[in-house]
């Protein structure tokens, strides 16, 4: 039961972490970190990137212009394109260790101590993954706030908003974080004392293929 447990534990961390990193993938590359509503023109809308502006019109369509220069951006946008490069990278890594430290696959089953220290390792790089998309996006989110109720600006000058790609960016920072916590937790899990040496071999396997099989019962 308690290696069951400890499987499963692992699957959810890695598809979770999973579907972090490609949400962080998507964020990276989204052109909507920040939204303008033109109330002159309503029917023009402004969106932002990391890498480009585009111009929403109803007749014309989307229309966009990448940033010509990086020293020219603000601060935010130079910092947070290489913390979402960062963050992707060690999505990537932490995502193979983790697999290879599987207690299901085969690689490596006969050194258990270093298939936990993979998915330990893994479960930390998802972890410093999802900390490095989270500060980006929040780091955004506190500028345009500070933007948006910037005094100092006439109240007939339009505001940036949130865009889609900062829920996204939420998103993906708390699946890699999350995944890489049920990581590190199935790894730190107590192991199952053994009942004796052949039939305990005997009994792992069974588990693990019944788990590959999708049956619960190892008789099925």
């Amino acid at each position: 039961m308690a290696l069951v447990l400890r499987v499963m534990m692992q699957f959810v961390g890695l598809l979770l972490s999973l579907l972090g990193w490609v949400l962080s993938v998507i964020t990276t590359y989204l052109p909507h970190w920040k939204h303008l509503n033109l109330d002159l023109n309503e029917m023009e809308n402004w969106t932002m990137g990391l890498w480009q502006a585009c111009v929403v019109q109803e007749e014309v369509g989307t229309q966009c212009k990448d940033f010509e220069s990086f020293l020219a951006l603000p601060a935010e946008l130079r910092i947070s394109r290489i913390l979402m490069f960062l963050s992707n990278g060690l999505g990537l890594l932490g995502l193979l260790v983790s697999g290879f430290g599987l207690d299901c696959l085969r690689i490596g089953e006969t050194r258990p101590g270093l298939k936990k220290g993979l998915r330990v390792l893994g479960g930390a790089l998802l972890w410093a993954a999802g900390v490095a998309a989270l500060a980006p996006v929040s780091w955004v989110a506190h500028m345009t706030v500070q933007e948006f109720w910037d005094e100092t600006v006439p109240e007939i000058v339009p505001r940036w908003e949130f865009g889609e790609a900062l829920f996204l960016g939420w998103s993906a920072g708390l699946s890699l974080l999350l995944g890489g916590c049920l990581l590190n937790c199935a790894a730190c899990a107590p192991q199952a004392a053994p009942a004796s040496g052949t039939y305990a071999a005997v009994e792992t396997q069974t588990q693990c293929l019944c788990l590959e099989n999708g049956t619960a019962d190892p008789r099925v």
